[in-house]
């Protein structure tokens, strides 16, 4: 496809195009591109061309769709893009003008710009409300080969100074995003793999003299801008993204306890975390001491006894939302040498900073309040019918004229098979580079679709909360008051063994409130099968509220007897609420307890 660009003075009021521009000169090369570009799309106007230290550049609204296709791959800063097509459009240097015939103002600028050392790019002032392109500060450096790299100087501001609010939206994204575009929201990079341009490249990146994923389990620019905003959240100095809560957790344990090593954990917590210590870490030699998680005396008595290289932990825990004093837990732990490790994922990092109480590193399931939407992967491979079970190749059949796009919509069949799934851990550079190297090693890499749709469900994740928060607690009470509810379990209530603990160490108490219902197995069921809005389902925190009785969904496999051993009773329900309006959804459970 041809590249067109500016043919005569910009001063006229019509745009010209020249629509077959000589390519014989190769097109400079713009590398190492770290300066931060903003494209506002001007309305034509008179244009004046210099070598000053300010340049304005304007191109017409239909400027972007003249570059070629190569132009918009090569350069994906569309105001660097412009350049380049500008200067393809031209002969080589020596000759950028035809024979007898003045070079136009555009190949000038080019031309001029490409011999010209160092030339400096800075936004410009206009007067009223005019559009301009702004080009952040830039560098100009002319290699050995004579093509031109842009080494632009990337902007460094703080977000310490933000809220959390803001943190969510705009941090790792706005200022200083390694990749280099104008696009609002972080691009996905789909790639399995990096290339060195040359093998003198690959040395200097093996003897760590230049930086690289490499490999696609290494890193992806996507997923980097996730970490980032995640570390901004919980203060962090580094965060590792996994492709779910248990990968991160599971590859952690591996990572710090060491074998023939021992760890403290507590009795209520999520089952799989239990079965992974209990079962799996035993074959590397490693034991553990279970606690209760307000039993501080059992802490310090497994501390003396062992010697322990790890506390994890949940605050709150699943499903009792028990907290744990992580202050006084992290001080007891790195007095006797040991890590302190908290699952904050019933929390959120914007309900407590367990980094900031004193713990080494925090873990969430992103899947659950930071993803927040309870997401369908958009990969087109994953409907092949081949990969469904025969009732589902049935619904597809059935549905064979709608859409891709109408089978997301209207086929609940098929979400269960697709969704987004993440995991984090936040903490000091030196202990997340130690579990990263494991993750390297074992694999678990998130998708860089998935991190994007995690980056998207952060941007609401202050707003979600906020109103999960307050239902959380406005239900709880009202649950409590409630004659056919036997128990209530909400740290934000204070019938709650830690309400005290939970006020001074979080800001909010989240939107899962756990509770027995004042009856049996099928009496619950009852109430459970009555409600309307909630899905049935394992999650949390998501905008949709999520209902279900742990010792059908998590203990069904165990007796009544065992199950009881973990508190885990026939009439528990775990119900978290979504961002429904909280009178439909107090109306929704006051009807379904009428029910029982």
């Amino acid at each position: 496809m041809a590249v067109s660009s500016c043919s005569k003075v910009f001063s006229s009021a019509s745009f010209e195009c020249r629509s077959d521009p000589d390519f014989s000169a190769p097109p400079p090369r713009f590398e190492n591109l770290r300066s931060r570009c903003r494209l506002e799309t001007a309305s034509f106007r008179s244009l004046s061309l210099s070598l000053s230290p300010s340049l304005i550049f304007r191109f017409p609204p239909n400027f972007q769709r003249q570059l070629s296709t190569k132009a918009r791959r090569n350069c994906s800063n569309i105001g660097v893009a412009q350049i380049v097509a500008a200067s393809w459009s031209n002969n080589s240097p020596s000759s950028s003008s035809t024979a007898g015939a003045p070079a136009s103002p555009a190949a000038s600028v080019v031309d001029a710009a490409a011999s010209a050392t160092p030339i400096s790019l800075s936004p410009a002032e206009v007067a009223g409300d005019e559009d301009v392109v702004v080009v952040a500060a830039a560098e100009e450096e002319e290699d050995g080969n004579g093509t031109v790299q842009f080494k632009g100087s990337v902007d460094t501001f703080s977000y310490s100074s933000l809220t959390d609010a803001s943190k969510t939206i705009h941090a790792a994204e706005r200022l200083g995003r390694g990749i280099v575009t104008d696009a609002i929201t972080t691009p996905v990079v789909n790639t399995s793999a990096y290339f060195f341009k040359k093998t003198a490249d690959l040395i200097d990146f093996k003897e760590k003299r230049q930086v690289s994923f490499e490999y696609g389990r290494y890193g992806n620019p996507t997923t980097v801008v996730l970490e980032e905003k995640i570390s901004a959240l919980e203060g962090a100095e580094s965060t590792l993204i996994m492709a779910s809560g248990m990968c991160a957790s599971t590859v952690l344990l591996m990572a710090l306890v060491p074998a023939g090593g021992h760890l403290v954990t507590t009795t209520d917590c999520y089952r799989k975390t239990r079965i992974f210590i209990e079962t799996i870490l035993p074959k590397m030699g490693i034991s553990a001491t279970i606690i209760d998680p307000a039993d501080v005396g059992a802490l310090e008595s497994a501390l003396e006894q062992h010697n322990v290289s790890l506390f994890f932990t949940e605050s709150p825990t699943n499903p009792f939302l028990r907290c744990v004093d992580i202050k006084l837990v992290s001080e007891l732990c790195h007095k006797k040498g040991a890590l302190v490790c908290i699952d904050g994922t019933f929390a959120t990092p914007l309900n407590q900073k367990a980094l900031a109480l004193g713990a080494d590193l925090v873990v969430h399931s992103a899947t659950k309040y930071i993803a927040g939407h309870n997401d369908p992967l958009p990969s087109h491979h994953l409907f092949s019918p081949f990969f469904l079970p025969f009732s589902y190749k049935k619904h597809l059949k059935e549905v064979a004229d709608y859409t891709i796009h109408s089978l997301f919509i209207h086929s609940g069949a098929l979400k269960e098979y697709l969704g987004v799934l993440g995991g984090c851990i936040s903490g000091p550079d030196k202990l997340v580079s130690q579990i990263r190297n494991l993750h390297h090693v074992l694999g678990g890499t998130l998708n860089p679709n998935a991190a994007y749709l995690i980056i998207r469900g952060m941007k609401t994740l202050h707003l979600r909360v906020q109103q999960q928060n307050s239902t959380g607690l406005r239900m709880a009470k009202i649950l409590e008051a409630h004659p056919k509810v036997k128990r209530v379990y909400y740290p934000g209530l204070p019938s709650h063994p830690e309400h005290e603990l939970a006020k001074r160490q979080m800001t909010g108490f989240g939107g899962v409130v756990s509770f027995e219902i004042d009856g049996d197995l099928m009496t619950t069921i009852k109430f459970v099968d009555s409600l309307k809005i909630p899905y049935i389902a394992p999650s949390f925190g998501g905008c949709e509220s999520i209902v279900d009785q742990p010792a059908i969904m998590s203990y069904w496999d165990l007796p009544q007897s065992e199950r009881a051993k973990y508190g885990i009773h026939d009439n528990l329900v775990r119900f978290s609420f979504g961002v429904e309006d909280f009178e439909d959804l107090k109306d929704d459970i006051l009807q379904a307890l009428e029910a029982i």
